[in-house]
């Protein structure tokens, strides 16, 4: 019979492609990680790995078991999630899974009164892309996401938290009308920084823009904020920025924002976890946390006169 250790083992070559990877990630020796994988294959009695000089492929029985594996160790970590129920609230280990555009502006508050108030949580914090993200949160890496929703998936369940608007940033010494704000025509007449692919940010703004793929548009491979608005206060070009995001980004002083006009872009922000999750008590209780540490973005906003 399959144990659950050979089972881990297994998802992680499946995850990783490689054994010396996925040794490393189960915090075992590679000889020993192989063997496991071996004594699987003699139990199952199929060969589930072909082995390779630069990795390891999965043979068509192992790409099967391995989406078995995945949901079985799914299950198991649910299952010791349920026993924990009736512990303390928000207490043991807690792995998060959140987006770049979110992270640097949510946690920062978030984070000391959590600990305060929550000293037995171990929480643990992955930052990615959104589809990375899912992907961890099925496969039972990660417990809970905070994100852009829509999220849409059979399996998944989300809780939205709140709206966060875009404002268009340029350069502070760009003129502009008082009381103008800007529409998506706009944004026709400079060239729009954007985050590389991959961002949900990205396909935020675009499709606010009703942009695909023009000439205006410029990515340069930048994966983060700070470096957008450094080109914008460089003349570089314009941008568009979640409010989260302007107390920290606008603190130079070096970039000028205005609002567009109604109705106002923005992205609904939430959290997101497995429906077979036991802890929705916890999720709940995250999202209260969030809503109270983080401040009505609104308020603290310096527009363009």
């Amino acid at each position: 019979m399959a144990s659950i250790k050979q089972l881990r083992y297994f998802d992680a070559v499946a995850r990783f492609g490689h054994f010396r990877k996925a040794a490393e990630h189960c915090a075992v020796t590679q000889p020993a990680l192989s063997m496991q994988i071996q004594e699987l294959e003699r139990e199952l009695g199929v060969r589930l790995v072909e082995r390779r000089p630069k990795g390891a492929t999965l043979t068509e029985a192992g790409r099967e078991i391995a989406r078995r594996a995945s949901r079985i160790l799914t299950e198991v970590r649910d299952l010791r999630d349920c026993a924990r129920r009736s512990s303390a609230p928000l207490s043991g280990p807690l792995s998060l899974g959140i987006i770049p555009t979110v992270a640097p502006y949510v946690l920062p508050p978030l984070l000391p009164s959590m600990r305060q108030l929550y000293p037995d949580l171990d929480l643990l914090v992955r930052e990615t892309h959104t589809a990375q993200l899912r992907d961890e949160l099925l496969d039972g890496s990660l417990d809970l996401l905070m994100l852009a929703l829509p999220l849409e998936h059979a399996d998944i369940e989300t809780l939205p938290l709140f709206e966060d608007r875009f404002l268009l940033a340029m350069p502070r010494n760009r003129r502009i009308k008082g009381g103008m704000r800007a529409t998506p025509a706009f944004l026709e007449e400079d060239r729009l920084l954007l985050l590389e692919e991959g961002h949900c940010l990205r396909d935020q703004a675009l499709a606010y823009c009703q942009l695909r793929q023009v000439d205006s548009i410029d990515t340069f491979g930048v994966s983060g904020l700070s470096t957008i608005v450094q080109m914008v206060a460089n003349g570089m070009g314009l941008t568009l920025l979640p409010e989260i995001s302007v107390d920290l980004e606008t603190r130079t002083g070096q970039v000028r924002l205005i609002r567009f006009e109604e109705p106002e872009p923005s992205r609904l922000l939430g959290l997101a976890w497995r429906s077979t999750s036991p802890r929705k008590r916890d999720f709940a209780e995250f999202g209260r946390l969030v809503m109270r540490a983080f401040p009505q973005v609104r308020r603290s906003v310096k527009l363009a006169s």
